[in-house]
This record gives C-alpha cells, structure tokens and sequence, in this order.
C-alpha cells in the first residue's frame, strides 16, 4: 500500500527561534520530509530567523549538519536547502525589519506562515513589528509555540498582544501532540465504528489512563523547565488535550469548530482540584539520582548544579469529568522526565464481567482495555480474554489484538509537525487550539498550582529510572486499580 500526499499552495514559512533545538529537532526536519515526498511546491521559501550573524549560506550549513544525521539523501537535501534561506533579526530592535518585510512581500501571491518558536516573551513585540511591517494580511497566519503563559492571566496578556495584530481566524497554537497519528486515529475508532461508541459512558467504561513518560532529563531546556515545571509543560496542554479527545461528545462534523467546541465542554466540565482535595488527588515528585537508560544519571538538583529548586518533574492527577457521559469515571494522567520508558499511551479500561462463569482453576478474568499507543510505536492494541488453546481443561488468558501502523499498512507514519505545519498552510485549525480552550485549561490548572504553593510541601523525591514517587501508584491502588503495563 502506498501513500498518497496532497499538495498545498505556494507559501513562505518563516520560523522565528530558527537557530533553536525546536527548529532544528522537529519543525526542519519536517519539512524536509514533506519536501521529498513533494508536498512542497516549488518557490515556496523557508525563512530562519534568529538573532545570530548567519547568512543564507551558514544557516544552510548549520542545516545540512543536522539534517544529514537523520540519514537524509544528500541530493534531495541539497535541492531542499535552496528553498532556504535566513535573516538575523532582534525581535526588540528595529534593526533588519524593514529589509525582512521587503523580501517577504517579494511573493505577494504566497501563504504566510509566522511560527513563534520563541520564548512567549517574544510573542508581542514579533507580532507588533508584522503588524508595522503590514505582515498580518489576510493570507498571513501565525503560530504560536507552548507554553501560552503560566497561568490564566499571562495567557491573557499574550492572547490579547497577538490578538491586536492577528484575528483569532488567523492564529494557530500549536500542541504536536494533536497531530499524532494514533490521536487522529481515535477520531476514527469513536465514530467511526459501530462497536465502540455505544459502550463510550460510565456506564461501561471503569476508568482511563494516559501516561506521557520521558526518558531523558532536563537537557537543553534546563532554563525554560525549571521556570515552568511538568504541570505548565505537559498536564495544562498535552494531557488535557488527549484527555478531551477520549471525553468530548461526538461533534457534529469535523469542522474546526464543531470538534473545538465539543473539546472545550470536557474542559468546563473538569471537576475543580484545589486547596480543599489537591493532597488527595495530586501528586508531584522530583527525580534523583538513578540509572535511564543502562547510564548512571544525575538527579535534578545536581542538573541545576546544586541549586535548590521546587519545580516538579513528575505529576499524578486523579481528574473527573463533571458531566451525565462520565460522572463517576476517574481519569488518571501521568508524567514525568527520568522514567524507565519514553511512552505516551491512552487506556480505556472497561469494566469487568458482572459474573464469572469460569472456575478458579481457569485463571484470572481481567478487563478489557483499549491500549492507544501514540510513541514510540503507534498503534492500537485491544487487549481481550480468550482460552488458552490445547487439552487439559479450560485455561483463561489475556491476549491483544494488536495492530501497528507501521506494519499494517507498511509506511512510516509522517511525524506530527509535518502534519500540522502543512495544516497551517492549507488553513485548517482543526487540530490547533482555540483561545477559549487554552483560557479553559488555565481555569482548571491554575487551582493546583495555587494549592501546591500555598501547601509549601516540596515535590516527592524519586530515582531516576522509576516510575515516579510510590505516592502516585497509591494514587491509583487506593480506587483498587493498578497502573497499565504492556506486559500484563
């Protein structure tokens, strides 16, 4: 089976924070493999733009390097690297902007495109100079990168300064996380599907898990994450975001707004967590020292060089949902920096038989679970008791019916930026978030972290390597419920 990509306009993408890991890790990289699988037309423009002395030559070898590691044909690079191009520029110096906005409006006829891979800082004074610049016409759309803000008021400001400048039609917040193959492919299982949609509810379903687990420790990001922590970083955005995918009602229609609106009544349905229940239905830790990977790693503090720090690294939040579809049914979000794992997974756990008709000799009767894999490897798995075969008597096991998207239909699934950058071209925001969703999200977090710095409690101390501090496994044991393992 193959693949099939369609097109999209000619446009001009300009990246700002262009010399940034983002930039070079993902949103590059990504590009490149929409180019050689020739969704990119040609004249289309890739702008860099950061605060570095480069020219269009040194920013194409800063390119070629990084690009070059991930095993890149050397002459499709080549031909890509000429749609290239850079422009040192300082969001807060009037400097270069007018010779910037010149080669932009070379193009008229072009969709453009403002990612902010920038500090949120930045977000305001880069909006107001393509505002001056007469940047933000109706074919301009910018992107704005997480975090929006560290809570509700920040994110107001931000929202309000690039409101100023772009209409809200315009403006794309990005969460990759969306764009996920096995994200899109829960849009289709749910209401694509006479099976499952019917045993959606309370009714059926016991509970859901979603795990977002790292690997890797703070890295280059040390500035950034010690400001924000995992709350900010991942839970706010990431988590609630996958959590409305599971939880919204089927939408109308999958127009932008029609699944957007459906995403943000979950949102407004999240039973509040504050001072009164966050020590019941919360959890942070802070890794230590450990082993990840097979490697003796350090711990947080010493990663900060000793410097003393409450930020967390890990949070368990028991969530619930308000509403008559999943009144009752705990939802229960993890994450973490330092795991045994890099996973991130959806588990709908249905609830188990009323009866057993089974004696005890034929073994456990466990429940069904519905296992989303969004990485490494995506997939669906859904896990089904079944006999065990040959003589002997009846023998119960509990067996997935397993599908990988990589096996299944025998190509590399695009990365989530591919997706969502050629998504902002096309001009669809489907999969991007509306600004009354990142205001409802804040609404739900900021309680939290209100009640963590009022409690003065410092995160819970874990090993790198585990699965965070056995508070969160009591989070779940409590309710008589285990954490999902693949291998069980």
């Amino acid at each position: 089976m193959t693949a099939t990509f369609q097109t999209v306009d000619s446009f001009d993408l300009v990246i700002f924070g262009g010399t940034g890991d983002l930039a070079l890790r993902k949103l590059l990289p990504a590009l490149f493999h929409r180019y050689a699988d020739g969704q990119i037309p040609a004249g289309s423009r890739i702008i860099g733009v950061a605060r570095e002395p480069l020219d269009d030559a040194g920013y194409r070898k800063l390119l070629r390097e990084s690009l070059a590691g991930n095993g890149a044909d050397p002459a499709r690079l080549d031909a890509f690297l000429q749609q290239v191009g850079y422009r040192p520029l300082d969001a807060r110096k009037d400097e270069g902007w007018e010779a910037f906005a010149a080669l932009i409006k070379e193009q008229p006829e072009h969709v453009r495109v403002f990612y902010l891979s920038t500090s949120p800082e930045l977000f305001e004074d880069i909006c107001r100079r393509l505002g001056q610049c007469g940047l933000n016409g109706e074919g301009s759309r910018v992107v704005l990168e997480k975090p929006i803000g560290r809570d509700l008021a920040s994110a107001n400001r931000i929202n309000d300064a690039v409101g100023k400048v772009f209409a809200e039609s315009q403006t794309y917040r990005i969460d990759h996380y969306l764009g996920k193959e096995t994200v899109q492919n829960l849009l289709a299982l749910r209401f694509g599907n006479a099976l499952f949609e019917p045993l959606w509810n309370a009714s059926h379903i016991d509970h859901v898990q979603i795990t977002v687990a790292e690997t890797l420790g703070l890295g280059r990001r040390a500035g950034y994450y010690d400001r924000a922590g995992a709350l900010r970083d991942m839970v706010q955005n990431h988590l609630l975001q996958l959590l409305c995918m599971v939880a919204m009602e089927p939408p109308a229609s999958l127009t932008p707004d029609s699944v957007r609106d459906e995403k943000l009544k979950v949102l407004r349905s999240l039973k509040t967590i504050d001072e009164s229940n966050a020590s019941q239905l919360t959890v942070r830790g802070q890794y230590r020292a450990g082993v990840a990977e097979g490697q003796s790693v350090p711990g947080y503090p010493d990663e900060l060089d000793g410097a003393k720090s409450d930020t967390e690294t890990f949070v368990a939040v028991k969530a619930e949902i308000e509403n008559w579809r999943w009144a009752g049914v705990p939802f229960y979000l993890r994450t973490g920096k330092r795991l045994p794992e890099r996973v991130s997974e959806i588990v709908v756990a249905f609830k188990p038989v009323p009866h057993s008709i089974f004696g005890a000799s034929a073994g456990h009767l466990a429940q069904n679970r519905l296992v989303l894999r969004l990485q490494p490897d995506e997939g669906v798995k859904l896990w089904l008791t079944i006999k065990d075969p040959g003589p002997g008597g009846l023998r119960l096991r509990h067996v997935p019916l397993d599908m990988s998207f990589a096996e299944a239909f025998g190509v590399a699934q695009p990365d989530a930026y591919e997706r969502l950058l050629l998504d902002v071209v096309r001009g669809n925001p489907t999969l991007f978030m509306r600004r009354d969703e990142v205001e409802a999200a804040w609404r739900w977090a900021d309680p939290i972290l209100a009640a963590w710095a009022a409690g003065g409690e410092p995160p819970r101390p874990y090993a790198s390597g585990s699965w965070g501090p056995s508070a969160s496994v009591a989070l779940i044991e409590r309710d008589g419920r285990t954490w999902h393992e693949d291998s069980e």
